[in-house]
């Protein structure tokens, strides 16, 4: 199972964002992008994925969504037909359902509740979950030691915030994909075909 945790300093953190114009929605669409990279490939789901969102917009943060779409049973009954289509829907809809105090499941492996992100980042480590941070100064990802199930950690546009950047350094392995600045959805594609070429491979 591999893992993600994606953070957003400005996605917002309840749903009334308007999807007509998702990039003045604190720029949501770029959440909206890693979860189609995360989870699509052509014609099916990636059945071995699971995506932690981390929004720390306005009005309420910091709400923490995990993703780990259900594939088998009656779509509606046991799960949630997962479209690209209809992703930002979905979010809107998992942000309008948070009920303070609570981590709610909206939808069959939809969950929602008030985290911060160095919280989630935390309790994976004390998991004992591999987790690998996307940095410029990590080491190439093509020849880092990438163990089994692991986590990788990136942010939005604007990045990482530099205090939470030096302490997850002390957990984390950084890599790096080189030295161009790839959209964080293009991020996520490259990490889930290094994963796939190793798993293909037997590496990992």
């Amino acid at each position: 199972m591999r893992e993600l945790v994606y953070y957003s300093r400005t996605a917002p953190t309840s749903g009334n964002f308007s999807i007509d114009d998702l990039q003045k929605a604190g720029r949501i669409d770029i959440a909206i992008h890693v979860i189609i990279a995360t989870f699509f490939l052509s014609h099916k789901i990636r059945p071995d994925a699971k995506l932690n969102l981390v929004f720390a917009g306005m009005p309420d943060p910091t709400k923490h969504i995990e993703m780990s779409p259900v594939l088998e049973g009656e779509t509606g009954i046991d799960k949630i037909y997962l479209s690209k289509k209809d992703v930002s829907g979905i979010l809107k809809r998992i942000l309008y359902k948070y009920r303070q105090g609570e981590r709610k499941e909206v939808f069959p492996g939809y969950w929602i509740q008030k985290k911060g992100f160095l919280e989630v980042v935390g309790d994976l480590y004390k998991k004992g979950r591999n987790l690998y941070i996307l940095d410029p100064k990590g080491e190439d990802i093509r020849t880092v030691d990438i163990k089994k199930d692991p986590v990788f950690i990136l942010g939005d546009h604007k990045g990482l915030p530099s205090k939470e950047l030096k302490r997850l350094k002390k957990i984390c392995t950084p890599v790096t994909l080189g030295k161009k600045v790839y959209f964080a959805s293009q991020v996520v594609a490259v990490v889930n075909n290094e994963i796939d070429r190793r798993e293909e491979k037997g590496k990992l």
